[in-house]
């Protein structure tokens, strides 16, 4: 299980730079570098838990480790493309699917249970069982 500590070593050993700053609208951002690296900012002050901090980094690591980028001029199936791909990986890396599957077969079936076992938010480990059932992200058909 990854953990929001693993996280933060994970970036450090790749070599993705995470800052906290406060920013106006976004909570989390992610940016390709010039030198083939990538930077995250994190503005901590809207990331009331550790489980919407953990979600939050998990998926810019996503958007950096899949080389998901897009700009605001972007149309918006190419930006949901790339925040799906973000989430994807943030999922495997957070809930891996083995992991997820013991949890349920111990008797962990509530949502909040599963999200609180996995140290993510609700919305987030409802996301994560779409993907795994229905393989896709669309929490609304569930």
């Amino acid at each position: 299980m990854t953990d929001l500590l693993s996280l933060y070593r994970y970036a450090e050993e790749n070599g993705i730079d995470v800052d906290w700053f406060p920013m106006e609208q976004a909570s989390s951002l992610s940016v390709p570098l010039p030198d083939d690296t990538y930077a995250i900012a994190l503005d901590p002050w809207k990331l009331p838990t550790i489980a919407d901090e953990t979600v939050r980094l998990g998926h810019e690591l996503g958007h950096c480790e899949t080389c998901s980028f897009y700009n605001r001029w972007a149309a918006l199936d190419i930006r949901q493309k790339h925040e799906n791909r973000a989430d994807k990986w943030a999922i495997k890396k957070l809930i891996p699917k083995d992991e997820l599957e013991t949890a349920i077969v111990d008797g962990r079936t509530e949502l909040w249970e599963l999200a609180e076992l996995f140290g993510v938010t609700e919305s987030f480990m409802l996301k994560a069982l779409c993907w795994y059932r229905n393989g896709n992200l669309a929490v609304d058909i569930f």
